[in-house]
């Protein structure tokens, strides 16, 4: 279960590929969500680890919306 930061910013994500061929930068989920550089990372790394999207920290602004079809045994 995701809480509502996680929610939003997968919600962020995903309406932001809907407009734009490309993934939302780090700064402007900071700005649309209101939280700090840290705090974003921090939920972008657990949507990764819970395979909502692909991300990694060390590449910061490539991410990915992982659709339900391909999350694996969810």
């Amino acid at each position: 279960m995701l809480t509502d930061i996680e929610r939003k910013v997968l919600r962020i994500i995903g309406n932001y590929y809907a407009m734009k061929p490309k993934p939302p930068s780090i700064d402007v989920i900071c700005v649309k969500t209101g939280r700090s550089r840290e705090g974003v990372m921090t939920v972008l790394e657990v949507l990764a680890r819970e395979e909502y999207i692909e991300w990694k920290r060390s590449e910061p602004d490539n991410m990915e919306v992982i659709t339900s079809w391909e999350r694996k045994g969810r």
